[in-house]
């Protein structure tokens, strides 16, 4: 292993495809900005030792769900990651060094975490996008394991997101195949800047304006032209007083 981890360049994400964004290093440049002296190296680290810990328990077994089931109960409750429940919109549970940390996330970090350990223990765990809150997804034999990051990897039945999805489409459940496009793999471009969106909302509501025009430029070094990023970056980039940059991104 390296003894510096080389995080990404934004200048360079724009260009580089959808599988090959790097999902810890692009998360950690991410909180790069808001933590300066943040030592990258230190967080992959921390990363393969979990890694370590499991891998003789994992290679023991013979199925990716139990496999899955002996990851997230070391992350978990040995390790004690969990969901911020008490304080779901401070924004350190977006930065992923801050998660490490204090082992206290929100569903995406959370799920960043466990990606990052299953992908290097060779288990194909993707993100998904689902509306409200992330969650991820493993293929099995007969279809798809979905779980719930934010509480303990909670395995969750076709009813349950149903009724979890139900309010973010106008008060009807999905019919399984509405429900089966909803649980397509997010990419890691996707994942990403649905964290920097997080982001950007929660400084918007606390009208820290640097931050949150920070955030959605950052949304644009992942998808340059976005119109909701320009969008948000140029009203915060107003906010600020920034007429000429507000002029042009709005």
């Amino acid at each position: 292993m390296a003894d510096v981890l080389k995080l990404p360049d934004w200048d360079a994400l724009a260009k580089t495809p959808d599988e090959a964004v790097p999902l810890l290093g692009t998360a950690l440049l991410i909180a790069h900005d808001e933590y300066p002296e943040l030592d990258a190296m230190q967080y992959d680290n921390m990363v393969q030792a979990h890694v370590e810990h499991l891998r003789g328990e994992v290679a023991a077994i013979d199925s990716h769900p139990l496999q899955m089931a002996a990851i997230n109960r070391h992350l978990f409750d040995e390790l004690g990651y969990g969901g911020n429940h008490d304080d779901y919109y401070d924004p350190r549970n977006s930065y992923i060094n801050e998660v490490f940390e204090r082992r206290l996330g929100n569903p995406i970090s959370l799920a960043l975490v466990q990606m990052e350990v299953a992908h290097r223990l060779g288990i194909p765990l993707d993100g998904v996008s689902f509306p409200g809150h992330f969650l991820v997804r493993l293929p099995v034999d007969d279809g798809i394991l979905v779980m719930d990051p934010f509480n303990g990897g909670r395995p969750l039945g076709a009813d349950e997101l149903r009724e979890r999805a139900r309010p973010h489409m106008g008060g009807n459940p999905p019919d399984d195949h509405v429900l089966l496009q909803i649980l397509e793999p997010a990419t890691q471009r996707a994942i990403l800047m649905r964290v920097l969106r997080n982001l950007h909302g929660v400084y918007a509501e606390r009208k820290e304006w640097d931050r949150a025009a920070r955030s959605a430029d950052r949304v644009l070094k992942l998808a340059p032209d976005l119109p909701d990023a320009l969008r948000d970056r140029g009203l915060a980039y107003a906010q600020m007083d920034y007429a000429h940059g507000a002029r042009e991104d709005l």
